[in-house]
Protein backbone atom coordinates (compact mmCIF):
# COMPACT_ATOMS: atom_id res chain seq x y z
CA UNK A 1 0.00 0.00 0.00
CA UNK A 2 2.69 2.53 0.94
CA UNK A 3 4.39 1.89 -2.81
CA UNK A 4 1.32 3.44 -4.29
CA UNK A 5 1.49 7.40 -4.72
CA UNK A 6 -0.32 9.97 -3.77
CA UNK A 7 -1.80 10.14 -8.03
CA UNK A 8 -2.95 6.64 -7.47
CA UNK A 9 -5.20 6.81 -4.32
CA UNK A 10 -7.15 9.92 -5.70
CA UNK A 11 -6.15 10.06 -9.60
CA UNK A 12 -4.73 12.83 -10.35
CA UNK A 13 -1.63 14.08 -11.96
CA UNK A 14 -0.18 15.87 -9.85
CA UNK A 15 0.84 14.80 -6.03
CA UNK A 16 -0.54 17.69 -4.45
CA UNK A 17 -3.31 18.62 -2.07
CA UNK A 18 -4.66 21.96 -1.65
CA UNK A 19 -4.63 22.39 1.97
CA UNK A 20 -8.10 22.72 3.52
CA UNK A 21 -7.55 26.14 5.30
CA UNK A 22 -10.01 27.29 7.69
CA UNK A 23 -12.05 30.65 6.15
CA UNK A 24 -9.63 30.69 2.88
CA UNK A 25 -10.66 27.34 1.05
CA UNK A 26 -13.89 27.72 -0.64
CA UNK A 27 -15.52 25.81 -3.87
CA UNK A 28 -13.71 27.97 -6.67
CA UNK A 29 -10.15 27.44 -5.38
CA UNK A 30 -10.85 23.62 -5.74
CA UNK A 31 -12.78 23.95 -8.86
CA UNK A 32 -9.37 25.19 -10.26
CA UNK A 33 -6.84 23.32 -8.33
CA UNK A 34 -9.03 20.03 -10.03
CA UNK A 35 -8.99 21.42 -13.39
CA UNK A 36 -5.03 22.40 -12.74
CA UNK A 37 -4.42 18.22 -12.30
CA UNK A 38 -4.33 18.48 -8.07
CA UNK A 39 -6.69 17.63 -5.17
CA UNK A 40 -8.13 20.52 -3.32
CA UNK A 41 -10.19 20.07 0.18
CA UNK A 42 -12.46 22.49 2.19
CA UNK A 43 -12.70 22.35 5.66
CA UNK A 44 -16.56 21.45 6.24
CA UNK A 45 -16.33 24.38 9.19
CA UNK A 46 -16.21 27.40 6.26
CA UNK A 47 -20.00 26.46 5.76
CA UNK A 48 -22.77 27.58 8.20
CA UNK A 49 -24.84 25.82 7.59
CA UNK A 50 -25.52 21.92 6.57
CA UNK A 51 -27.74 22.76 3.71
CA UNK A 52 -24.62 25.25 2.48
CA UNK A 53 -21.88 22.28 2.81
CA UNK A 54 -24.23 20.15 0.84
CA UNK A 55 -24.35 22.69 -2.10
CA UNK A 56 -21.10 22.80 -2.14
CA UNK A 57 -20.49 19.35 -2.52
CA UNK A 58 -22.90 19.32 -5.58
CA UNK A 59 -20.73 22.02 -6.85
CA UNK A 60 -17.48 20.35 -6.75
CA UNK A 61 -18.91 17.04 -7.95
CA UNK A 62 -20.87 18.95 -11.40
CA UNK A 63 -17.22 20.47 -11.89
CA UNK A 64 -14.96 17.62 -11.41
CA UNK A 65 -12.78 16.38 -13.94
CA UNK A 66 -10.15 13.85 -14.95
CA UNK A 67 -7.05 14.07 -13.36
CA UNK A 68 -8.64 16.16 -10.31
CA UNK A 69 -10.16 15.16 -6.63
CA UNK A 70 -12.15 17.29 -3.62
CA UNK A 71 -12.46 16.57 -0.28
CA UNK A 72 -13.51 18.17 2.95
CA UNK A 73 -12.03 18.33 6.34
CA UNK A 74 -13.65 17.30 9.30
CA UNK A 75 -12.45 18.48 12.75
CA UNK A 76 -13.72 15.28 14.96
CA UNK A 77 -13.25 16.36 18.76
CA UNK A 78 -15.45 17.60 21.11
CA UNK A 79 -15.16 21.36 20.47
CA UNK A 80 -16.85 20.71 16.94
CA UNK A 81 -20.62 20.42 17.92
CA UNK A 82 -21.72 20.04 14.15
CA UNK A 83 -19.26 17.34 13.43
CA UNK A 84 -21.93 14.29 13.42
CA UNK A 85 -23.89 15.89 10.93
CA UNK A 86 -21.26 17.32 8.65
CA UNK A 87 -20.38 13.72 8.21
CA UNK A 88 -23.49 12.39 7.73
CA UNK A 89 -23.88 15.18 4.56
CA UNK A 90 -20.51 14.62 3.19
CA UNK A 91 -20.99 10.37 3.47
CA UNK A 92 -24.64 10.85 1.63
CA UNK A 93 -23.76 13.54 -0.73
CA UNK A 94 -20.42 11.22 -1.91
CA UNK A 95 -16.67 13.08 -2.12
CA UNK A 96 -13.09 11.55 -2.83
CA UNK A 97 -11.54 11.83 0.33
CA UNK A 98 -11.85 13.31 3.97
CA UNK A 99 -8.90 14.77 6.52
CA UNK A 100 -9.86 14.56 9.91
CA UNK A 101 -8.02 16.69 12.77
CA UNK A 102 -8.02 17.20 16.15
CA UNK A 103 -9.37 14.14 17.84
CA UNK A 104 -10.47 10.13 17.04
CA UNK A 105 -11.24 9.59 13.25
CA UNK A 106 -12.81 6.25 14.34
CA UNK A 107 -16.31 7.05 13.36
CA UNK A 108 -15.11 9.03 10.59
CA UNK A 109 -13.66 5.91 8.83
CA UNK A 110 -16.14 3.76 9.42
CA UNK A 111 -18.82 5.92 7.76
CA UNK A 112 -16.44 6.87 5.10
CA UNK A 113 -15.93 3.60 4.01
CA UNK A 114 -19.13 2.28 3.78
CA UNK A 115 -19.45 5.10 1.26
CA UNK A 116 -16.30 4.44 -0.64
CA UNK A 117 -14.91 7.27 0.95
CA UNK A 118 -11.11 7.13 1.65
CA UNK A 119 -10.04 8.96 5.16
CA UNK A 120 -6.44 10.54 5.72
CA UNK A 121 -5.45 11.48 8.85
CA UNK A 122 -3.43 14.53 10.29
CA UNK A 123 -1.00 13.65 12.68
CA UNK A 124 2.12 14.83 14.71
CA UNK A 125 3.58 11.99 16.03
CA UNK A 126 4.02 8.26 15.53
CA UNK A 127 1.99 7.63 18.52
CA UNK A 128 -1.30 8.82 16.85
CA UNK A 129 -0.26 7.53 13.28
CA UNK A 130 -0.09 3.82 14.56
CA UNK A 131 -3.63 5.05 16.46
CA UNK A 132 -4.84 5.91 12.69
CA UNK A 133 -3.27 3.60 10.91
CA UNK A 134 -5.10 0.71 13.62
CA UNK A 135 -8.41 2.35 12.49
CA UNK A 136 -7.94 1.59 9.25
CA UNK A 137 -7.14 5.04 7.94
CA UNK A 138 -6.12 4.99 4.08
CA UNK A 139 -3.26 7.70 4.57
CA UNK A 140 -1.54 9.85 7.47
CA UNK A 141 -1.20 13.44 6.60
CA UNK A 142 2.44 14.21 8.78
CA UNK A 143 2.13 17.89 9.72
CA UNK A 144 5.39 18.99 10.39
CA UNK A 145 6.82 22.26 12.53
CA UNK A 146 6.70 24.25 8.99
CA UNK A 147 2.96 23.73 8.62
CA UNK A 148 0.81 26.53 8.57
CA UNK A 149 -1.65 27.41 11.26
CA UNK A 150 -1.23 24.43 13.98
CA UNK A 151 1.89 22.34 13.08
CA UNK A 152 3.57 20.30 14.29
CA UNK A 153 7.13 19.40 16.82
CA UNK A 154 9.09 17.46 13.91
CA UNK A 155 10.85 18.67 10.85
CA UNK A 156 9.50 17.21 7.88
CA UNK A 157 12.64 14.60 7.70
CA UNK A 158 12.38 13.66 11.08
CA UNK A 159 9.07 13.19 10.75
CA UNK A 160 8.41 11.89 7.32
CA UNK A 161 11.49 9.66 7.62
CA UNK A 162 10.22 8.03 11.27
CA UNK A 163 6.43 7.62 10.08
CA UNK A 164 7.40 5.66 7.16
CA UNK A 165 10.11 3.38 8.74
CA UNK A 166 7.43 2.59 11.12
CA UNK A 167 3.86 2.78 9.25
CA UNK A 168 2.13 0.54 6.49
CA UNK A 169 0.09 3.34 5.03
CA UNK A 170 1.00 6.47 2.71
CA UNK A 171 2.59 9.55 4.25
CA UNK A 172 1.18 12.63 2.63
CA UNK A 173 3.17 15.70 3.85
CA UNK A 174 2.10 18.78 5.37
CA UNK A 175 3.82 21.85 5.68
CA UNK A 176 6.95 23.61 4.59
CA UNK A 177 6.30 23.41 0.58
CA UNK A 178 6.57 26.58 -1.91
CA UNK A 179 8.01 25.33 -4.74
CA UNK A 180 9.20 22.46 -6.64
CA UNK A 181 12.36 21.73 -5.20
CA UNK A 182 10.94 21.41 -1.74
CA UNK A 183 7.86 18.88 -3.02
CA UNK A 184 11.19 17.10 -4.40
CA UNK A 185 13.00 16.68 -1.38
CA UNK A 186 9.66 15.72 0.66
CA UNK A 187 9.34 13.19 -2.00
CA UNK A 188 12.80 12.09 -1.40
CA UNK A 189 12.22 10.98 2.53
CA UNK A 190 9.23 8.71 1.28
CA UNK A 191 6.10 10.56 1.62
CA UNK A 192 3.92 10.30 -1.04
CA UNK A 193 2.76 13.17 -2.09
CA UNK A 194 2.07 16.78 -0.39
CA UNK A 195 -0.55 19.14 1.10
CA UNK A 196 -0.04 22.91 0.55
CA UNK A 197 -2.06 25.87 1.80
CA UNK A 198 -0.07 29.33 2.93
CA UNK A 199 1.12 29.54 -0.71
CA UNK A 200 -3.03 29.60 -2.12
CA UNK A 201 -4.06 32.36 -0.01
CA UNK A 202 -2.50 34.91 -2.23
CA UNK A 203 -4.49 33.75 -4.91
CA UNK A 204 -7.34 35.27 -6.61
CA UNK A 205 -10.12 33.11 -6.37
CA UNK A 206 -9.43 32.84 -2.14
CA UNK A 207 -12.20 34.20 0.03
CA UNK A 208 -10.38 36.52 2.03
CA UNK A 209 -9.07 40.07 1.66
CA UNK A 210 -6.70 41.40 -0.24
CA UNK A 211 -4.67 43.00 2.75
CA UNK A 212 -4.74 39.27 4.00
CA UNK A 213 -3.45 38.29 0.03
CA UNK A 214 -0.98 41.08 -0.06
CA UNK A 215 0.50 40.52 3.42
CA UNK A 216 1.50 37.11 2.03
CA UNK A 217 3.50 38.69 -0.37
CA UNK A 218 4.61 41.24 1.75
CA UNK A 219 5.86 38.99 4.95
CA UNK A 220 8.36 36.37 4.50
CA UNK A 221 9.32 32.91 6.31
CA UNK A 222 10.96 35.40 8.88
CA UNK A 223 8.47 37.15 9.32
CA UNK A 224 6.08 33.27 10.78
CA UNK A 225 5.66 33.24 14.94
CA UNK A 226 3.53 31.05 16.75
CA UNK A 227 1.09 32.31 18.97
CA UNK A 228 -1.44 30.83 21.69
CA UNK A 229 -4.00 33.44 21.46
CA UNK A 230 -5.68 31.91 18.28
CA UNK A 231 -7.33 29.16 19.87
CA UNK A 232 -5.10 28.22 22.63
CA UNK A 233 -3.14 25.67 20.64
CA UNK A 234 -0.24 27.00 19.05
CA UNK A 235 -0.49 28.34 15.64
CA UNK A 236 1.68 30.07 13.38
CA UNK A 237 0.26 33.77 12.24
CA UNK A 238 2.28 36.69 10.35
CA UNK A 239 3.85 38.72 12.91
CA UNK A 240 1.95 42.03 12.00
CA UNK A 241 2.53 45.16 14.38
CA UNK A 242 -1.30 43.87 16.37
CA UNK A 243 -0.03 40.55 16.90
CA UNK A 244 3.31 42.36 18.67
CA UNK A 245 1.19 44.82 20.15
CA UNK A 246 -1.25 41.73 21.69
CA UNK A 247 1.69 38.86 22.73
CA UNK A 248 1.48 35.20 21.51
CA UNK A 249 1.32 34.16 25.44
CA UNK A 250 -2.25 32.97 27.06
CA UNK A 251 -3.20 35.34 29.49
CA UNK A 252 -2.44 34.75 32.90
CA UNK A 253 -6.06 33.34 33.95
CA UNK A 254 -6.04 31.17 30.73
CA UNK A 255 -3.02 30.15 32.20
CA UNK A 256 -4.51 29.17 35.74
CA UNK A 257 -7.37 27.94 34.26
CA UNK A 258 -5.87 25.42 31.90
CA UNK A 259 -4.30 23.91 34.83
CA UNK A 260 -6.99 22.82 36.75
CA UNK A 261 -8.54 19.57 35.21
CA UNK A 262 -12.42 20.07 35.39
CA UNK A 263 -11.78 23.35 33.51
CA UNK A 264 -9.31 23.31 31.09
CA UNK A 265 -11.43 21.68 28.53
CA UNK A 266 -14.26 24.38 28.82
CA UNK A 267 -11.42 27.21 29.10
CA UNK A 268 -9.91 25.79 25.47
CA UNK A 269 -13.13 25.84 23.87
CA UNK A 270 -14.29 29.17 24.79
CA UNK A 271 -10.64 30.35 23.63
CA UNK A 272 -11.42 28.48 20.39
CA UNK A 273 -14.41 30.11 19.70
CA UNK A 274 -13.47 33.57 20.46
CA UNK A 275 -9.92 32.77 18.09
CA UNK A 276 -12.28 31.70 15.35
CA UNK A 277 -14.30 34.57 15.32
CA UNK A 278 -11.59 37.03 15.27
CA UNK A 279 -9.67 35.17 13.04
CA UNK A 280 -13.28 35.46 10.64
CA UNK A 281 -13.19 38.89 10.95
CA UNK A 282 -9.29 39.50 10.32
CA UNK A 283 -9.84 36.57 6.71
CA UNK A 284 -12.98 38.75 5.86
CA UNK A 285 -12.72 42.69 6.71
CA UNK A 286 -8.97 44.44 7.25
CA UNK A 287 -8.83 46.76 10.19
CA UNK A 288 -5.72 47.19 12.56
CA UNK A 289 -6.85 44.39 14.94
CA UNK A 290 -5.88 41.89 12.38
CA UNK A 291 -4.77 38.11 12.82
CA UNK A 292 -3.79 36.21 9.84
CA UNK A 293 -3.05 32.70 9.94
CA UNK A 294 -0.05 31.59 7.35
CA UNK A 295 3.80 29.29 7.21
CA UNK A 296 6.86 29.97 6.32
CA UNK A 297 5.92 28.56 2.83
CA UNK A 298 5.23 31.92 1.83
CA UNK A 299 8.72 33.41 1.75
CA UNK A 300 7.87 32.00 -2.27
CA UNK A 301 4.81 33.96 -2.16
CA UNK A 302 5.85 36.96 -4.94
CA UNK A 303 2.59 38.31 -6.03
CA UNK A 304 -1.08 37.51 -6.11
CA UNK A 305 -2.04 34.66 -8.96
CA UNK A 306 -4.82 32.78 -10.16
CA UNK A 307 -4.60 28.96 -8.93
CA UNK A 308 -3.80 27.70 -11.85
CA UNK A 309 -0.10 29.55 -12.23
CA UNK A 310 0.63 29.12 -8.51
CA UNK A 311 0.24 24.91 -9.35
CA UNK A 312 2.01 25.48 -12.24
CA UNK A 313 4.72 27.28 -10.26
CA UNK A 314 4.58 24.17 -8.37
CA UNK A 315 5.18 21.40 -10.78
CA UNK A 316 7.49 23.45 -13.17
Amino acid sequence: MRLAKLNQLLNIKYPIIQAPMFLVSNTEMVIEAMKSGIAGCIPALNYRTLEALRAAIKELKAEKVEGGSFGFNLIVNKSNVKYNEQLRVICEEGVDFIITSLGSPEETIKQAHKNNIKVFCDVTDLKFAKKVESLGADAIIAVNNLAGGHRGGSSPKELITELVSNCNIPVISAGGVGCKSDIDKILSYGAIGVSVGSPFIASIEAGVTAEYKQACVDYGAKDIIITERISGTPCTVINTPYVQKIGTRQTWIERILNKNKKLKKWVKMIRFSIGMKATEKAAKKATYKTVWVAGPSIEFTKEILPVKEIVSKLVN
